[in-house]
């Protein structure tokens, strides 16, 4: 979160030079285009039981790294959260990164909480999921005209259960502070103004360049 702060205030004047930016994300989910939000210090996503280690003694430990979350620690980790934003993340998960692996899952619930932290988007889960704006919604889905249906029941149980294991407060150590992303399918022109920081599945994912005092 330091991290994201030190370049929050040069993000504004950027962002405004990049308009409607859209993270086209085209992974399994046919047609899917996402633009990512970031922006909020939303209570619900503070650490959680499942985020902390015991250790020794029951001492507190590390807590868990997104890096961390596999197909098998998740197996063990039925969904512990519930309400509107844990069901707004998991249904983001699910439209825009159902049929990945489990990282690039995770890693698009990245960029939803990230954007939520950087106080320049909607200041909650849902607000971020459903934003709007001059170049379109920030998720297709949510404003395609489609129906939105959970038809892979297998699949919206694991974006559950990375939704779950993402609220309750684990590291973001993945996209190293990404706020928007797009699939590898596409090539978008606003892509060359940001600096990308990683590609996970089916996405590149980027940030707003981090400002110095030497630039």
């Amino acid at each position: 979160m330091t991290r994201l702060n030190c370049w929050t205030r040069g993000a504004v004047a950027l962002l405004a030079l990049a308009g409607g930016v859209h993270a086209e994300t085209a992974g399994p989910a046919p047609g899917a285009l996402a633009m990512v939000p970031s922006a909020l210090a939303a209570p619900a996503i503070g650490p959680g039981p499942d985020a902390i280690r015991p250790g020794a003694g029951g001492a507190a430990g590390p807590r868990l790294s997104s890096a961390e979350i596999t197909e098998t620690w998740l197996a063990a980790h039925p969904p512990t959260a519930a309400g509107a934003e844990f069901d707004c993340l998991a249904t983001a998960i699910y439209f825009e990164a159902r049929g990945e692996p489990v990282k690039g899952q995770v890693a698009v619930a990245e960029v939803i909480l990230n954007r939520v932290d950087s106080g320049e988007f909607p200041g909650t889960i849902c607000g971020v999921v459903h934003q709007g704006g001059r170049g379109g919604c920030q998720f297709s889905f949510t404003c395609d005209g489609a129906r939105d249906r959970i038809r892979e029941k297998a699949a919206y149980d694991t974006a559950r259960r990375v939704a779950s294991a993402m609220m309750a407060g684990v590291e973001r150590d993945l996209t190293d502070g990404a706020t928007y992303f797009h699939t590898k399918r596409v090539r978008p022109s606003w892509a060359r103004r940001f600096e990308k920081t990683a590609s996970i599945g089916y996405h590149h994912f980027y940030r707003v360049p981090i400002r110095t005092a030497m630039n």
